[in-house]
């Protein structure tokens, strides 16, 4: 299996930053695909600000690349935002821009390592959770096999290319995680 890191975005990233978020990729069929996605222009646009905040030193992102271990290449991005920062309540999720590394075990592998770090710099969370929808089987497996529990099905929540699809969301606590990782 492909060895892995988790980095942040620099500036020598981003053309294949760019062509890896084209929204020809195959990975929008799965990501969110009952939202509005960019257009060409507005990714455009997004990667000239990603330009001037990583040249200015002004670029601030608590999301995280994943990256090959070896080449540096980038494979995906693993996200997070408070769903309720009142109740120390983080969600996070993930992505695999480039399907050729989809498959190989480095979704789970990455999420792995993401939850523990998160776990480990905020002492104040007490659960994550990862929402998806129940046409993205690999996300749902993914999810399950972490340990995470499935915690909400909101029926018929997305459409997608005219099926409507659950909204499933599934949750872990620190201690849950904790006792499963010793």
């Amino acid at each position: 299996m492909t060895k892995i890191i988790l980095r942040p975005l620099i500036l020598s990233d981003l053309e294949s930053y760019y062509d890896l978020n084209k929204p020809s990729r195959k990975f929008h069929e799965f990501n969110g695909p009952y939202f509005e996605h960019e257009t060409e222009e507005e990714l455009l646009q997004r990667i000239e600000v990603l330009r001037n905040d990583l040249t200015a030193g002004t670029y601030k992102s608590h999301n995280l690349m994943i990256a090959n271990a070896d080449t540096n290449e980038l494979i995906g991005q693993v996200t997070w935002h408070w769903k309720s920062k009142e109740t120390n309540w983080m969600e996070i999720g993930i992505v695999i821009f480039n399907e050729d590394y989809w498959h190989q075990g480095i979704g789970f592998t990455a999420l792995k390592m993401w939850i523990d770090r998160l776990f480990a710099e905020h002492d104040e969370i007490v659960r994550i959770g990862l929402t998806t929808w129940s046409g993205n089987k690999a996300m749902v497996k993914l999810a399950e096999k972490l340990g995470l529990k499935l915690e909400a099905r909101y029926r018929k929540a997305r459409i997608v290319a005219g099926t409507y699809y659950d909204s499933v969301s599934y949750g872990i606590l620190r201690e849950e995680w904790e006792a499963m990782n010793q």
